[in-house]
């Protein structure tokens, strides 16, 4: 059986892939944005703010959570989400270093 296509590229850029492919939606970053703002966890006031059905908050929310760049916990009713600190840091880390990477320098076109 031959390789899949993810086989052969390194563990970090299937990492980084992964985590920006889950990002990848206007809406996905509105709501990280809004729970960046907030410096707190978002329980059900996404729906009011950013206008959408909850339906579909509800599958974006499960994307980020999947890819782990948010967790959520049980308050009574509600699922209250937040940034995953672990996965933030190293999603800043891996594009700090590959924005970093570029040097510039002469015209290439």
């Amino acid at each position: 059986m031959g390789l899949t296509k993810t086989e052969i590229f390194t563990e970090e850029q299937n990492q980084m892939a992964a985590l920006l492919k889950a990002m990848a939606h206007p809406a996905r970053i509105a709501i990280l944005q809004r729970i960046l703002k907030s410096n707190t966890c978002i329980c059900g006031d996404l729906v009011e703010e950013l206008g959408l059905a909850q339906a579909t908050i509800s599958q974006h929310l499960k994307e980020l959570k999947n890819a782990g760049i948010i967790q959520g916990t049980i308050e009574g009713v509600s699922i209250c989400y937040c940034i995953e600190p672990k996965t933030w840091k190293l999603l800043q880390t891996q594009l700090g270093n590959f924005f970093a990477s570029y040097k510039g320098g002469q015209n290439c076109c």
